[in-house]
Order: C-alpha cells, then sequence, then structure tokens
C-alpha cells in the first residue's frame, strides 16, 4: 500500500513540477502585434528578454515575416536593435520563419529593444516600415 502511494505522489509531483515549468516558459514571451506596413507583415510574432546566461541574456524574437505583396517585385526585412546599437536587418523573400537573439556583447543583458518590419523598394524609392515598437525588460 505504501509503495503505490508514493509512486502516485511521485508522479503527482513531477506532474506539478514539469506542468509549472511549462508554464513559466511559456509565460516569458510575450505578443508582438502590429507589425505591419503596405506590402510587409510580422506575424505571429513574440519575444522575451533572456536572463544572465541564457543566449548571452539578450532580446530573443520570433514570427514568420510575410511579404504581402508577392507580385510586386520587392522584398521585405525585419529590423531589431538593442540599446546602445544600430540595427540589424533580418531578410526574407515571400515568407520567412525568423527566430533571432539580438544581444549587447559588453552586457550581462539586454534591457532595452526595438523592432519593424520593413519593405525594401529599391534604391531610388525609401523603403516603407512599420511603427517601430519598444520594449524594456523588467530587470532592473
Amino acid at each position: 500500500m505504501w509503495k503505490s502511494q508514493s509512486v502516485a505522489s511521485a508522479v503527482l509531483a513531477a506532474g506539478l513540477f514539469f506542468g509549472g515549468a511549462g508554464a513559466a516558459m511559456a509565460a516569458g514571451w510575450q505578443k508582438i502585434t502590429g507589425l505591419h506596413s503596405a506590402g510587409v507583415e510580422l506575424s505571429g510574432a513574440k519575444y522575451r528578454f533572456n536572463p544572465v546566461g541564457r543566449n548571452h541574456g539578450g532580446f530573443e524574437w520570433q514570427g514568420d515575416l510575410v511579404d504581402t505583396e508577392a507580385g510586386d517585385g520587392h522584398n521585405v526585412y525585419a529590423q531589431v536593435r538593442v540599446e546602445g546599437y544600430g540595427w540589424n536587418r533580418f531578410n526574407g523573400k515571400q515568407t520567412v520563419h525568423l527566430h533571432k537573439t539580438v544581444f549587447d556583447g559588453a552586457a550581462q543583458y539586454t534591457g532595452q529593444a526595438f523592432i519593424r518590419a520593413c519593405r525594401d523598394r529599391g534604391s531610388l524609392r525609401p523603403d516603407n516600415c512599420s511603427p517601430t515598437k519598444h520594449y524594456t525588460s523588467k530587470k532592473k
């Protein structure tokens, strides 16, 4: 009798532990909305600020970069930057899933990040981009 209760208790404890760990990991991701402009959209996007020791403490993001006007001959790209640095450009054609981490190599973790989606209209016309989203880590 004791053996079956011990096994049941262990299974219950493991289920609660791993269920809680999964919820904690899922809770780390936040939605990114509103990244669209004529001809481009970053859909299903989400981000998280990694803690010290995981992915350089960087700003991790992912989403589908979509060329919403594929017949216009223009490509699309996402731009991401972290505090104190310039833009990183991630190119896409048609629809591509991107999962990237941007970080400051001189810091233990990233505290601020900016992201936008753009359409490359060539060298004669300026690119058009979504409004830039600014995110701040809750770390102090």
